[in-house]
């Protein structure tokens, strides 16, 4: 049994391209998925840091009376994430099903692939529309704007370039970072993700040493992706995932 998001370096946290699913939803619903008021639903991890990048959003966008909620047990058994009565879940509502992977055979019954979280979930189609986490939080982010009143942008139009550009680094050598370190099978590979983790660490570090936020003079999503991990670092990656050249309160 497990109760860290345990992701080994050849699955969707490490390849996105495994993913099944990448419908988006749209404010004028030229998707088939149009974003409307009690219509989806997040299945989340409070374990997972790809998980918690959602639920930020979801919080700060003030989407949480409009998305409905259910939260995974932390631990795992032999059957994956699970719906249970455990402290901060939430049960399957929706659904009303024991485990994830449920969720994911009804969307497709012949899915053979990870089940992992977030998930959102469509209750009218009866499916789910995305469960990559930086798609989930674009959606988030701009296509509720017309239902609630939290206009505050966290991927502005001016600024979009240096956020992928920054993304990109933070998810090859940090987000993804940890987990190729703690899972990786070859020293050499563990060497290689090491390094670069705390290369990318460093460059971090330096940037902030000479501005707020990591683009332009506001909070935006690059934050938000760093944040996910950062948070965990001392009490998961630190120890579990052995990246231990210095922990973040230092």
């Amino acid at each position: 049994m497990s109760n860290i998001c345990q992701i080994p370096a050849n699955n969707k946290t490490i390849n996105n391209t495994l993913d099944e699913f990448h419908y988006f939803i749209t404010a004028d619903g030229t998707s088939d998925f149009k974003a409307e008021p009690g219509r989806y639903h997040l299945y989340a991890s409070l374990a997972c840091p790809w998980a918690h990048r959602t639920l930020i959003f979801r919080k700060l966008k003030k989407l949480e009376d409009m998305i409905s909620l259910s939260i995974v047990d932390p631990v795992m058994d032999e059957n994956g994430w699970m719906f249970s009565d455990g402290p901060h879940c939430i049960p399957d509502t929706v659904n009303h099903f024991k485990y994830l992977r449920e969720v994911y055979m009804k969307a497709k019954n012949d899915f053979k692939g990870r089940v992992t979280v977030p998930v959102l979930w469509d209750k009218q189609k009866q499916t789910i529309v995305n469960n990559e986490s930086s798609e989930i939080i674009r959606m988030f982010n701009a296509e509720f704007n017309t239902c609630t009143d939290a206009t505050i942008d966290f991927y502005p139009e001016h600024l979009r370039n240096e956020i992928d550009q920054i993304n990109h680094i933070i998810f090859t050598s940090v987000n993804s970072g940890v987990y190729k370190a703690g899972f990786a099978e070859k020293q050499d590979d563990y060497n290689v993700a090491f390094d670069a983790l705390f290369k990318t660490l460093d460059f971090i570090e330096e940037r902030l040493s000479k501005k707020r936020y990591l683009v332009g003079n506001i909070i935006t999503e690059a934050d938000w992706r760093l944040f996910t991990t950062l948070i965990r670092f001392d009490a998961v990656y630190y120890i579990h995932f052995k990246c231990s050249l210095y922990r973040m309160i230092n």
